[in-house]
C-alpha cells in the first residue's frame, strides 16, 4: 500500500483560482508545472453554481446544479455578472429565474440581493461559497494552503475588483493579488513555450469578454492595451437561443416566464449550444401543455443568431490593436481563453480579425488558473523570473472648476502607478476643497463615471490662489485606486480608497471610449468654454473686489469705461457666448484696468513699506515672487467647498 507522505514543516502551498462565470478552477504548481486540482465534483472544472436549501444547507457545483429546475430561485449561477453591480443595473433584469429584493433606499440600490424566501444573499456571498469549496479541495490535496492569486476580467472596474477581493477574504483566503485573466493566460503560454513577441489574448467566457495585447520579452509581460465588454459571453448566446425557444412556445418577446420554465429553457439552450459545437444540428422536445413540441436549431441558424455578439468582440479587438499601436499583421499569436471560444464561429471570427489561426495548445477552461498558480508561486518565492506589467483600462482624474477633468493617470498607464497634481483655490476664504474623482475619456466630468467624492476641510481662510492642494493618485497591482489630498500650507490630509457603489453596466466602457472619439472635437470646445467661463468669473470677482477698495484711483471717465467692460463680460457669460467672444471681453476688461492696476500696486507698496526696514521689504518681495512662480506653474483651480 502506497501512502502520501506529508512534511508538517513544509510551507503552505500558494494556489491560483480562476473564479469564472460558468466554471471555476483551482490550480497549484508542482515541480514547476501548474496542475488543476480535483474539486468536490471529482473533476478539474467546478460549475459556478450555489444552491441554498430551505434547511440551511449550502451546495456547490454539480450537486447544486441538480436543483436548478426543481428549485430555480434557490439555485444561483452566473453571479459573477452581478458582483459589484447595483440593484438597478440592466444585468439584474435579464432573463433569469431569480427573485431580487426590491431596493427601498439609495443604500439598497448599491448591491444586488437575491430573495431566497426568508433569507437574502448577495453575489459577493455566493462567490465566497464557490471560493470556500475550492479552498477546501486544495486543503484536502495540499494539506496546507498559502496565499491565493484570484483572477478577474481585465475590464472589471474598482467596485467589481473590490467585491471579488472581499469574497475571497470572506472565504478565508489570503489574496496575494488580483490578476487580470488575459495576463494570466499569457503567463501560462509564455512560460511553457518560452516565446518572445506580441500576442493577443481573446477571452470569451460565460459572462465577460476581454481582449488584451501583450508583449512578451525574456520574462517581461507588458500589457500594451486592453479592451472588452464586462457583460458579454456564452450566457448571452444561451439567452438568444432561449428567446427563440420561448417564441416557439408562443411567448411574446419580453413576456414574463415562470421561474421553473426559465431555468429549464436556459439549461436546454446551453445544451443545444454545446451540441452545435460538434454537430451541424441539434434538437430537443419542449413541454407545451399536456404534450411537447419539437424544436431544432442548425449551426448556420445559431451562427446568424450570435453574429451581432461576435461583431461586438471584433470592435473591441480592433480598438485594442489601435491602442497598442500595431495592426493584425504584427501579432505573433492569438491565445483563446474561456469555454465560449470552443464555438466554431468564434474561432472563425478570431481568424478573420487577426488573419491567423488561434493557439489552442492549452485547455481554454484551465489556462487562466494555470497562469494564476504560476503567479502565486512567483510571489510566494519572491521570484524575479517573470515581471508582469499591466495597464489601466480607463483614465483617472479629478473635476476642476467649471466641470472640466484634469487627468492624473491616463488610460493604458502601466500599473502599479502613481501621480501627483497640484491645485489652488478659486475664491477668497475657501475653507475646504470638494474632490470629485472620475474615470473616463471625456473632457467634462459630467460625461465621465463618478468614482468618489470627499471633502478636505479645515483650510484656514486666505486669498484666492494662496492655498495649495496636492492630490496623489496611487493604483496598486490589483488596479485598486487610493486618493490622498493634502493642503500644503497646513498639512491637513485625507486619504480614501475608491470603492464605487456600483459596477459599470453593459457596454459602458466601450461606450465611454467610442464617445470620447466621436465627441472629441465637441468635448474640447465644451472644455474650453467651461475654462474660459471660470476665468471670466474670476476676473469679474477680482475687479469688483478692487472697485470696492480702490475706486477712488479712477477718474469718472475711467470708471465708466471699466463698468462698461464689466457689463460686456457679464453679458457674454450670461448668454453662454463662444469661448472666443468671452475671451475678447476678458481682454477688453484687462485693457480697461491695466493702468489702474499699476496705480493700485503703487498704493499697496507704499502702504507695505511705510516704517519698514529695506532688508525686510526685500525678503517679503522675494517670497511673493516665489509664490507667484509656483502658482503660475500650477494654474489649475480646485473646486470650492
Amino acid at each position: 500500500m502506497l501512502l502520501d507522505i506529508f512534511d508538517p514543516k513544509a510551507p503552505p502551498k500558494p494556489i491560483g483560482i480562476d473564479l469564472g462565470t460558468t466554471n471555476s478552477v483551482v490550480a497549484a504548481v508542482r515541480d514547476g508545472i501548474p496542475h488543476a486540482l480535483v474539486n468536490c465534483d471529482g473533476g478539474s472544472t467546478l460549475p459556478s453554481v450555489v444552491h441554498y436549501s430551505q434547511h440551511g444547507t449550502v451546495l456547490v457545483g454539480r450537486a447544486a446544479a441538480a436543483h436548478a429546475q426543481s428549485e430555480p430561485q434557490r439555485t444561483l449561477a452566473s453571479v459573477k455578472r452581478l458582483i459589484g453591480r447595483g440593484a438597478d443595473d440592466p444585468q439584474t433584469h435579464k432573463l433569469s429565474a431569480y427573485r431580487f429584493v426590491a431596493p427601498k433606499s439609495e443604500e439598497d440600490r448599491r448591491v444586488v440581493r437575491f430573495d431566497l424566501g426568508g433569507r437574502t444573499v448577495t453575489p459577493l456571498e455566493v462567490s465566497a461559497e464557490i471560493l470556500k469549496s475550492l479552498k477546501q479541495s486544495a486543503l484536502e490535496q495540499l494539506q496546507k494552503v498559502g496565499g491565493a492569486v484570484v483572477t478577474v476580467p481585465a475590464y472589471f472596474d474598482d467596485a467589481q475588483r473590490q467585491a471579488t477581493k472581499d469574497a475571497a477574504r470572506l472565504a478565508g483566503l489570503e489574496v496575494l493579488r488580483l490578476l487580470n485573466e488575459p495576463t494570466a493566460a499569457a503567463l501560462a503560454y509564455g512560460l511553457e513555450s518560452k516565446q518572445n513577441g506580441t500576442f493577443v489574448v481573446y477571452d470569451l467566457g460565460g459572462g465577460t469578454f476581454d481582449v488584451t495585447v501583450l508583449e512578451l520579452h525574456d520574462g517581461v509581460f507588458q500589457v500594451k492595451s486592453t479592451g472588452g465588454d464586462s457583460a458579454l459571453g456564452g450566457d448571452d448566446m444561451d439567452r438568444l437561443i432561449a428567446e427563440q425557444m420561448l417564441q416557439a412556445l408562443g411567448f411574446q418577446s419580453g413576456a414574463a416566464v415562470a421561474p421553473e420554465l426559465a431555468s429549464f429553457i436556459l439549461g436546454t439552450a446551453r445544451e443545444l449550444k454545446h451540441q452545435l459545437t460538434t454537430s451541424p444540428t441539434a434538437a430537443v422536445e419542449l413541454p407545451q401543455g399536456a404534450g411537447t413540441i419539437h424544436y431544432s436549431l442548425s449551426r448556420d441558424e445559431f451562427e446568424r443568431l450570435i453574429d451581432p455578439l461576435l461583431q461586438r468582440t471584433g470592435k473591441a479587438c480592433r480598438r485594442a490593436l489601435h491602442d497598442a499601436g500595431c495592426d493584425a499583421s504584427a501579432i505573433d499569436g492569438v491565445i483563446l481563453v474561456g469555454g465560449a471560444t470552443r464555438v466554431p464561429s468564434v474561432r472563425n471570427c478570431v481568424k478573420e480579425i487577426f488573419g491567423k489561426m488561434p493557439l489552442t495548445d492549452i485547455d481554454p477552461d484551465l489556462v487562466v488558473a494555470y497562469g494564476a498558480a504560476l503567479q502565486a508561486q512567483f510571489i510566494s518565492e519572491a521570484s524575479d523570473e517573470v515581471l508582469l506589467l499591466d495597464v489601466l483600462p480607463l483614465s483617472l482624474g479629478v473635476e476642476t472648476m467649471g466641470g472640466a477633468v484634469d487627468r492624473i493617470l491616463p488610460r493604458n498607464t502601466t500599473i502599479p502607478a502613481g501621480a501627483v497634481a497640484t491645485f489652488t483655490t478659486y475664491a477668497d476664504n475657501q475653507t475646504g476643497f470638494d474632490i470629485h474623482v472620475v474615470q473616463g475619456e471625456r473632457e467634462l466630468a459630467k460625461d465621465c463615471r463618478s468614482l468618489a467624492r470627499f471633502t478636505l476641510k479645515n483650510i484656514p481662510p486666505m486669498p484666492a490662489g494662496l492655498a495649495r492642494l496636492e492630490v496623489k493618485f496611487h493604483v496598486d497591482e490589483n488596479s485598486l485606486l487610493a486618493v490622498t489630498a493634502r493642503e500644503l500650507t497646513t498639512g491637513n490630509e485625507q486619504t480614501v480608497e475608491v470603492k464605487p457603489s456600483h459596477g459599470l453596466d453593459d457596454e459602458t466602457v466601450e461606450r465611454m471610449l467610442i464617445e470620447a472619439l466621436d465627441h472629441g472635437e465637441d468635448d474640447l470646445m465644451a472644455r474650453r468654454l467651461a475654462e474660459t467661463k471660470v476665468e471670466g468669473q474670476r476676473v469679474l470677482l477680482a475687479t469688483n473686489k478692487a472697485l470696492a477698495a480702490d475706486a477712488d484711483l479712477l477718474t469718472a471717465e475711467q470708471l465708466t469705461t471699466v463698468r462698461a467692460a464689466i457689463g460686456g463680460l457679464q453679458k457674454a457669460l450670461a448668454q453662454n457666448s463662444s469661448p472666443g467672444e468671452i475671451q475678447n471681453n476678458i481682454d477688453a476688461l484687462d485693457a480697461a484696468t491695466h493702468d489702474w492696476a499699476g496705480r493700485r500696486m503703487d498704493r499697496a507698496i507704499a502702504g507695505a513699506i511705510a516704517g519698514r526696514q529695506v532688508a525686510s521689504v526685500e525678503e517679503q518681495v522675494a517670497h511673493a515672487a516665489g509664490v507667484e512662480a509656483h502658482l503660475q506653474a500650477h494654474a489649475s483651480q480646485g473646486k470650492a467647498h
